[in-house]
């Protein structure tokens, strides 16, 4: 397959983006569990959520699979809890942290591959 013209410096762009991106949802993460209210665990879910899409939106596309299966996943599981039953308690459940905190990792191998 013939690589577009550009397409690395844009995959590179993506993977630079992708370095900031990661530390925006593992700070979404941590304030989201360490959140006293509900609207704290929503807004920082929801943040995350956010952050998840545009690179579940865009990672396919630049040849980041694997990536963006897990983005969309772990966005998934967010949308579901938001969506959900305990949506309304005062708790992150530990399955959302442990998705999220699998992703960064993901995004960390992807970005020291670019070194």
């Amino acid at each position: 397959m013939t690589e577009l013209p550009g397409i690395e410096r844009i995959r590179r762009r993506f993977i630079e983006m992708l370095a900031e991106r990661q530390t925006q949802i593992a700070s979404h993460g941590l304030a989201a569990w360490d959140g006293k209210t509900v609207e704290e665990i929503t807004s920082n879910l929801a943040g995350a959520q956010a952050i998840l899409h545009q690179i579940a939106g865009s990672a396919g596309s630049l040849g980041f699979e694997e990536l963006g299966q897990t983005a969309r996943a772990c966005e998934l599981q967010i949308v579901d809890h938001l969506a959900g039953p305990d949506a309304d308690q005062a708790a992150c459940p530990i399955e959302l942290i442990s998705a999220l905190d699998d992703f960064v990792a993901l995004c960390r191998k992807e970005t020291e591959a670019l070194d």
